[in-house]
């Protein structure tokens, strides 16, 4: 048997994208067969083919982290999971294919209230909000929250999740699609990123005080412009660098304003710390069962058009998530 995967063949980026037939290999104990339904795209996934990501696999490789389909064979010493089961899952990569093998740990099943794209691109996005804005940040109801990025798949799921939690949201986005999809995720007020004003209008729609809570997602100068917008002991969260600068930031501002700077790796976290990993478990499928953070997604494409799916990416064209499907 043999099936279809999307493969990087080199590290120039997207274009070195080749759709190739590869055979199946027997499933190890532990393991599980998965007809790959949708996956969803991530940065990383561009970043991997230019082989800038923190993870950098080797050509040729099938990049994707997360996906949803169904099962159709399990190896030995799995239990829970059987031919037919509907579910989501993913990894550090392999997903954008027509299959895909994985631990049977990797797994969740697929909530009802998500459809097959929304639920390939679910996880991703929602591991990284929760484990920010609950874990890292501990958001409180009432307290203020900038998101950076906010229509990046990633950044729509903090504003979904931060109003959820009870916060006043403020997303920035670069166009006026862009800020129209933010307030439709449940943003309270939107910003331009390129706004020269952008920190004094923060304090201004927070009575002068200044946002509780930073997520960013985009690095470079926006970054320390949201810095001027924190409030007395708030809370900047880094969660990457979309922008592809790393920002300097001035420690004795954090010293003077006495804000923290905390680094987000949720994934890693999750396999660091086993008992943390099955807390976040649980509180994600409930999160998911209620439709909480469901993605806005502005483009599916099929296998086929792979690479043209990371190039939305890569020219920042993407509105919430891209999707690439199995069926045309």
């Amino acid at each position: 048997m043999s099936y279809r995967a999307a493969v990087c063949t080199a590290l120039t980026g997207p274009d070195s994208i080749q759709i190739e037939t590869r055979d199946r290999s027997p499933l190890k104990p532990g393991e599980v067969r998965i007809a790959i339904k949708a996956a969803g795209l991530n940065f990383p996934d561009l970043l991997m083919t230019y082989g800038k990501y923190q993870f950098r696999p080797d050509p040729p490789f099938v990049p994707g982290m997360e996906f949803s389909g169904e099962v159709i064979e399990v190896g030995s010493e799995v239990t829970g999971w059987k031919p037919g089961d509907a579910v989501m899952g993913g990894g550090k990569g392999d997903c954008i294919a027509e299959e895909a093998v994985v631990p049977s740990s990797a797994l969740v099943s697929k909530p009802d209230a998500l459809s097959w794209e929304e639920a390939a691109c679910w996880r991703a996005g929602g591991v990284t909000a929760w484990h920010a804005l609950h874990d890292k940040a501990d958001l409180k109801a009432g307290e203020t929250l900038l998101v950076l990025g906010a229509a990046g798949g990633v950044g729509m799921a903090a504003v979904s999740l931060g109003k959820h939690l009870g916060a006043i949201v403020i997303g920035t986005g670069s166009s006026p699609e862009k800020r129209e999809a933010i307030l439709a995720a449940g943003a309270d007020h939107v910003l331009d990123p390129a706004d020269r004003e952008l920190a004094t209008k923060v304090k201004e729609l927070t009575g002068g005080k200044g946002c509780d809570v930073v997520f960013d997602p985009v690095g470079g100068d926006l970054s320390i412009t949201a810095t001027r917008a924190i409030g007395w002991g708030g809370r900047f969260l880094i969660v990457g660098f979309a922008s592809g600068l790393t920002p300097s930031f001035p420690a004795n501002h954090a010293l003077i304003k006495g804000y923290s700077l905390i680094g987000l790796r949720a994934g890693e976290a999750s396999r660091r710390d086993a008992d943390l990993a099955a807390r976040t478990a649980v509180h994600l499928r409930n999160l998911a069962e209620a439709g909480v953070m469901r993605p806005h997604i502005s483009h599916r494409l099929g296998l086929d058009k792979t690479r043209e799916a990371l190039l939305v990416l890569e020219r920042r064209e993407a509105i919430g998530r891209v999707v690439v499907t199995m069926e045309d």
